[in-house]
């Protein structure tokens, strides 16, 4: 097999991934940054038709951007639209297989760094499969790449400090937003005591949701704590949704209930983090404070798995400045156990430590409560590639004996789907946990031995004529 041989390969060209990789350059590997976009920068650093340095609001950081695309330009081979749909063991080396243009191209490397990234973690309400209904992250990609928004009169709902961007951005670019909808409410970081301290040490967390809440303000955007979405309306798209006031267990209150008029609903429920390929090479996994997968990993971000590196939010949900800095942790790891000089400077650590900290605290104070379940009728479908309804799910678990997601599978062929289950996981777990009376475990659908969707001729094809082709060198 004619392949390309690299010290180290880095999967995802996102924050975690672009300074991984530039750390590990800096040291002297011949660093691969292999990602399935054409530009880099991940789903937070989206480029917009005229560049990103035309970016100008608050949630981008684009001079960060700069100072890491500087450093990955001069000693990285950036290798985009490679998609990579599985990685092997191969002796002394790893080989990722990837897919460009519908043809497999395979490369070597001695060690990895996965930053594989997240997505919008996705909560069944009624109504929620209308045309017009959006994940928060799907409505700010769209506005962020292609300054398209996704309606004239839009609500945002759901729970976490992701809603704020989504709706100051919205409402920049002309949209009437009509409220943002909380299901949690902002004086859980004070209430919980300890969680104030970590927000007081990140000044640029408090000057970036400041930000928010002037934009918030200036475009007289009202925010409701305690308030969820809890259903969307229409025929053949969405007209109008339901709201309610929920209490602390997101128990809906008696008699909250309000229509408000809209053409488009943008919801979030935090993010679950891309765990596919971890999951192929068989990296530990342990349940986050979020509730969530998450790669287990030590000081140096080293999984379980030898010369497996895992940096940014597969490792825990925490955002941009996070994910760069276990980035930079993980290149410079990976560097030095391949041999070449590198160092672990003090401030990196401890800016580590502090963003976890905050992040920990962001999960206790927006977390997902049970209450959602109560707000489904048996016809509400809950994986909507397979169309399969809340009421399936329950029956499946609590008649039939489906006491896990993966027995709920078979039984319901929930998850089977295009997404294969990273929409309708997490709340297959949930419904499941709950029918079954076990405790849900978010590690049941994590297996996919095929990562991204791949031509069956390259399953089929022989090994010998997978190669690498010429890239452009960024």
């Amino acid at each position: 097999m004619t392949t390309s041989t690299y010290d180290l390969a880095v999967v995802g060209a996102g924050p975690a991934g672009m300074a991984a990789a530039a750390a590990a350059g800096d040291a002297g590997c011949r660093v691969a940054l292999v990602d399935a976009a054409e530009r880099p920068g991940g789903q937070f650093w989206r480029h917009p038709p005229g560049g990103i340095d035309h970016v100008r609001d608050l949630h981008h950081d684009v001079r960060t951007f700069r100072r890491l695309h500087a450093r990955v330009r001069g000693t990285v081979e950036h290798l985009p639209g490679h998609q990579v749909w599985t990685v092997t063991r191969e002796d002394d080396a790893f080989g990722l297989h990837t897919v460009r243009d519908g043809a497999e191209v395979v490369f070597r490397a001695r060690a990895l760094v996965l930053a594989p990234g997240a997505y919008d973690r996705q909560l069944p309400f009624p109504g929620w499969d209308l045309p017009g209904v959006y994940t928060a992250g799907g409505a700010q990609a769209l506005l962020k790449e292609h300054q398209v928004t996704v309606g004239r009169r839009v609500v945002v709902g759901g729970t976490g400090p992701f809603l704020l961007p989504v709706a100051a951005g919205l409402a920049e670019r002309g949209v009437n937003v009509s409220g943002v909808f909380e299901a949690n409410s902002p004086g859980e970081w004070l209430r919980r005591g300890a969680g104030a301290v970590p927000v007081v040490r990140s000044p640029r967390k408090l000057a970036e949701g400041a930000g928010y809440a002037a934009a918030l303000a200036r475009h007289r955007i009202p925010y409701r704590p305690r308030h969820a979405v809890v259903a969307a309306h229409g025929t053949d798209e969405v007209t109008a949704v339901t709201v309610a006031r929920l209490d602390r267990s997101w128990n809906e209150l008696a008699g909250s209930r309000r229509r408000i008029r809209c053409d488009a609903v943008a919801v979030g429920w935090g993010f679950v983090p891309r765990l596919e390929l971890p999951a192929a090479l068989g990296c530990r996994t342990r349940v986050d404070v979020d509730g969530s997968a998450v790669v287990d990993v030590d000081g140096l971000q080293r999984s379980s798995v030898p010369d497996v590196y895992v940096a940014g939010e597969a490792t825990g949900v925490g955002g941009a400045q996070w994910a760069a800095v276990t980035g930079e942790i993980a290149g410079r790891a990976a560097a030095v156990r391949l041999g070449f000089p590198s160092s672990f400077p003090a401030s990196a650590m401890r800016r580590r430590r502090h963003l976890r900290a905050f992040a920990t605290a962001m999960h206790a104070a927006h977390p997902v409560r049970d209450g959602w379940r109560d707000r489904l009728s048996d016809d509400t479908v809950v994986c909507r590639c397979e169309e399969v309804t809340a009421g399936a799910v329950t029956r499946a678990a609590s008649e039939l004996g489906g006491t896990d997601v993966r027995s709920v599978k078979l039984l319901t062929r929930a998850g089977m789907g295009w997404c294969q289950g990273r929409i309708c996981g997490d709340a297959t777990a949930g419904l499941t946990a709950a029918a079954a009376g076990v405790d849900v475990d978010p590690r049941g659908h994590l297996e996919r031995p095929v990562a991204v969707p791949v031509p069956l001729g390259t399953l089929a094809a022989d090994p010998a004529d997978a190669s690498p082709r010429d890239v452009d060198v960024t």
